[in-house]
């Protein structure tokens, strides 16, 4: 990781967060993540993978009053998650740990609601970045089954799973899911009229038994290509990234 570091506001300066310069970088993906989270004040949340802390601070910012814990394995983003977290006068305990190898005292606590971003890119099928913080953040070394596992095993009875991943991985996302968690909802994020979807955030319930519920692609720009200098958002997403409004399952 580069040690040049940037700082970066996020919901119009509501969240400000130091990162690296080169590097695993967060963008609107955490935002949205945060966003659909039905967490209530006084919730006990937990992220997985937390880099510097974009999705967990965005989430604090919303609803206040959260108990907030966050696993990140490379230790460099794991001082700035805590940095980060201090700086913005958010309570949040910051775990360095490999999240298949959870510290016992993390394992011992259940939370209402566990999300996260987890590594897009296959190993298998995928070349790693030059930035090493990069290639760790971005390739999929710990399998995304694990990531679900972990997740429903951390979770209290009805509390909620939210992922946000590339839609080219749903099959995989929602096979590991099959089991451990119930009542799944997918939101596919399409970038504009027309579009396929690129992305997809997904919502599991423990011990959950609606059915499956496939809604309609938000999209995320105006119009059907990018005629001017500027962003294009539309206006529910513009709300969630300048506002810090939710994003909620319908």
């Amino acid at each position: 990781m580069s040690a040049e570091l940037t700082q970066n506001d996020f919901l119009n300066g509501r969240v400000t967060l130091w990162q690296p310069k080169d590097g695993y970088r967060a963008g609107v993906d955490p935002v949205l993540l945060a966003a659909t989270i039905p967490a209530k004040p006084g919730d006990r949340v937990l992220e997985l993978g937390s880099g510097v802390g974009a999705a967990f601070l965005c989430l604090s910012a919303r609803v206040p009053k959260l108990t907030v814990h966050a696993v990140e394995l490379q230790p460099e983003y794991a001082a700035l998650a805590h940095r980060n977290a201090k700086e913005n006068g958010a309570e949040a305990t910051i775990w360095e740990a490999d999240l298949a190898m959870l510290p016992m005292e993390l394992r011992q606590m259940q939370f209402g609601h566990v999300f996260a971003n987890p590594p897009y890119f296959d190993r298998t099928a995928s070349t790693a970045a030059q930035d090493a913080g990069r290639d760790v953040a971005m390739g999929e070394d710990t399998p995304l089954g694990k990531w679900v596992e972990v997740a429903a095993k951390r979770l209290a009875p009805k509390g909620t799973a939210t992922f946000v991943h590339r839609a080219e991985r749903l099959p995989d996302l929602l096979s590991a899911m099959h089991g451990a968690l119930g009542s799944i909802q997918v939101m596919p994020l399409q970038a504009r009229v027309g579009r396929d979807a690129n992305l997809v955030l997904v919502h599991g319930v423990k011990n959950g038994r609606a059915a499956f519920r496939l809604h309609a692609p938000v999209r995320m720009h105006e119009g059907d290509s990018h005629t001017h200098d500027g962003d294009s958002y539309t206006d529910q997403i513009r709300g969630v990234l300048r506002d810090g409004a939710a994003l909620p399952f319908p």
